[in-house]
C-alpha cells in the first residue's frame, strides 16, 4: 500500500514540478520582456514630451520671425532714410512680438533701436553669425536672449531686423508640466553650453553653464552617449548620477542651429511611471504564480496529506468559530472556556485578569458613525494582542468591553509592571486610519486564585475594579483591592466625569 501511494504521488508530482518549471520559466521571460517594454515606453513618452516642448519653444520663435518679417518688407518697400519712421515700426514690432528690443543694422554694424538710439554692434562676437546667416537665430549670452534674424534685402541697401527674445519667457515652459519639482527642460547647443533653463535651474546637472562640465566626471560613457545624440541630432534618454541624484535626461533635436532640448527628470519619478506600465502585467504574473502554486499544493495536499488536512479543516471551524469577526480575538465563549480550562488545570498559578472597557463608546459611534466605533474596536484588538505573550487568554466578551487573562504572573512586582504595561498602552493608543482618534478606557483587575479561584467570583472581582476606575473618573486602571498604585489612579480626572 505505501509504495502504491509512492507510486500514486510521483505520477502527480514529476508532471507538475516538470510544469512548474516550465511555466515559472516562461513567466520570468514575459516578466523581463515586460520591464524593458516598460522602460522603452517611458523614454518613448519622455521623448515625445521633449519633443513637445520643443515646439512650442520653435513656435514662439517662428511668431517672433513673422513680425520680424513683416517690418523687413516694410522697410524693403519704404526704405530706411527716414530713422524716426523705422524706429517707430520697430517699436510696434517690439509690441507686437512682445519683446523688450528690437534693432536694425546694416551688413556693417551700424544699428538703430526702436527708441532711435544709435548703436554699433559690429565688433560683437556673434554679429559674424548674422553677417554669415547659416541660421536664423543666434544666441546673445550678454543678452540672454536668441535674436530672431530678418534680412533686408533691396536694390540699395542691404541689413538685418533683429528681435530679441529673451531666455526669461522660456524659463515659464515647465509650470504646471505634472514633474516633479527636480525636473528641468534646457536648451543647449552642440557643445553643450547651456542657453536657457526652465524648472530646477539649480540641478547639478546645470552648473556651470555647460552640461558636460557637468556630468562628465561621474558619467564618462553616458556623457559621450549624449554628446554623440547632439553631434547626430537624434534622440534618446541616458541616466545620470551627480552626487547621490540620479536623473534621467532626454535629448531631442530642435531641428534648428543645431540647438537641442535635454528634459531631466528624477530617476525616481521614471521609476513610478514605469512601475504603473508594469503594474497590470505583474498582477497577472502574480496571479498566474498564485493559481499555480495552489493547484501544486492541491495536490500535494490530496495526495500526501489527505488526513491531514481533514484535521486543519476541523480545527480551522473551530477557530473560526471561536474567533470575533471584528477583532480576530477570541469571541466570548471561547475566552470564558480558556480562562475555565487554565483554571482547572493550573488552580494555584498566580494569574492576572483585566477588563477594559473603552471610555464614552457611545458618543464615539453617535458623533463619529458605527463604522468609526467599529475601526476603534478593530485597532485595539489588533494592537493589544501585541504586547501579550501567545500564550496569555485575550478576549472581546462585549460590545466595547475587552477580557485579558495573563498566566503565571508570579510576584507582586510582576503584578504591578503588567499593569503599568496596560496603562502605558493606552496613553498611546489611536485608532483611525485616516482620523486619528486618541480611544482611552477603564481598566479593572484581579488576581486569581487570591481574588477569586472560579470563571465567576474572578469576573466579578475585575469587574469590582473597573467600576471603581469609572467612578474615580474613567481613563485609568484600578484592581479590585488596592495593590500599591498606578500613574492613572493618582490623576485628577473630573473631565471625564463631565463628558459623561
Amino acid at each position: 500500500m505505501d509504495n502504491q501511494n509512492k507510486s500514486s504521488v510521483l505520477q502527480w508530482l514529476i508532471p507538475t514540478g516538470i510544469m512548474m518549471v516550465v511555466v515559472v520559466g516562461m513567466l520570468l521571460s514575459f516578466s523581463s520582456k515586460s520591464n524593458k517594454e516598460a522602460e522603452a515606453s517611458v523614454s518613448r513618452t519622455l521623448i515625445t514630451s521633449s519633443e513637445e516642448y520643443g515646439d512650442r519653444f520653435l513656435h514662439e520663435l517662428e511668431k517672433v520671425g513673422k513680425v520680424g518679417e513683416t517690418v523687413s518688407r516694410l522697410l524693403v518697400s519704404e526704405g530706411t532714410e527716414d530713422k524716426a519712421h523705422m524706429a517707430e515700426l520697430l517699436g510696434i514690432a517690439a509690441d507686437c512680438a512682445r519683446v523688450e528690443k528690437v534693432i536694425y543694422s546694416d551688413v556693417d554694424g551700424k544699428a538703430v533701436d526702436k527708441a532711435g538710439t544709435a548703436l554699433e554692434i559690429g565688433q560683437e562676437p556673434w554679429f559674424e553669425e548674422v553677417r554669415v546667416g547659416e541660421f536664423p537665430y543666434v544666441y546673445v549670452q550678454a543678452e540672454q536672449a536668441v535674436v530672431v534674424v530678418e534680412d533686408v534685402e533691396s536694390d540699395a541697401e542691404q541689413g538685418y531686423v533683429m528681435l530679441y527674445y529673451p531666455m526669461e519667457r522660456f524659463t515659464e515652459m515647465l509650470l504646471q508640466s505634472g514633474y516633479d519639482s527636480t525636473s528641468f527642460l534646457a536648451v543647449v547647443d552642440l557643445e553643450g553650453n547651456i542657453l536657457g533653463v526652465s524648472g530646477a535651474s539649480t540641478s547639478a546637472c546645470l552648473q556651470g553653464g555647460n552640461i558636460f562640465s557637468a556630468i562628465e566626471a561621474e558619467n564618462k560613457e553616458n556623457a559621450r552617449t549624449l554628446r554623440n545624440r547632439l553631434n547626430n541630432s537624434s534622440r534618446g534618454s541616458v541616466d545620470i548620477k551627480t552626487g547621490k541624484q540620479v536623473q534621467v535626461l532626454t535629448s531631442v533635436p530642435l531641428g534648428t542651429n543645431r540647438w537641442s532640448l535635454i528634459l531631466g527628470v528624477s530617476e525616481a519619478y521614471a521609476d513610478r511611471q514605469a512601475n504603473y506600465l508594469r503594474k497590470n502585467t505583474r498582477d497577472m504574473i502574480l496571479a498566474l504564480i498564485i493559481v499555480i502554486a495552489v493547484f501544486f499544493c492541491t495536490v500535494m495536499v490530496i495526495n500526501i496529506v489527505g488526513k491531514i488536512r481533514s484535521n486543519e479543516k476541523k480545527k480551522e471551524l473551530e477557530d473560526k468559530a471561536d474567533t470575533d469577526l471584528l477583532t480576530g480575538l477570541n469571541n466570548k465563549l471561547a475566552t470564558e472556556r480558556k480562562i475555565k480550562d487554565y483554571m482547572a488545570q493550573n488552580p494555584n498559578k498566580q494569574s492576572m485578569m483585566f477588563i477594559l472597557d473603552i471610555d464614552n463608546f457611545k458618543k464615539i459611534n453617535d458623533t463619529m458613525g458605527h463604522a468609526f466605533g467599529d475601526e476603534v474596536l478593530r485597532s485595539l484588538g489588533i494592537q493589544i494582542g501585541a504586547i501579550f505573550r501567545a500564550s496569555d487568554i485575550i478576549g472581546r466578551v462585549g460590545g466595547d468591553e475587552f477580557m485579558v487573562f495573563l498566566k503565571d504572573i508570579p510576584s507582586d512586582e510582576a503584578i504591578l509592571k503588567e499593569a503599568k504595561k496596560v496603562e502605558a498602552f493606552f496613553k498611546s493608543f489611536q485608532a483611525g486610519e485616516y482620523v486619528k482618534y486618541k480611544a482611552t478606557a477603564s481598566i479593572g483587575v484581579a488576581i486569581f486564585p487570591q481574588e477569586g479561584n472560579d470563571f465567576e467570583t474572578l469576573y466579578k472581582a475585575a469587574d469590582q475594579g473597573l467600576y471603581k476606575a469609572k467612578k474615580r473618573g474613567k481613563n485609568q486602571l484600578a484592581f479590585y483591592r488596592d495593590r500599591g498604585s498606578t500613574e492613572s489612579e493618582t490623576e485628577n480626572a473630573e473631565s471625564s466625569d463631565a463628558v459623561e
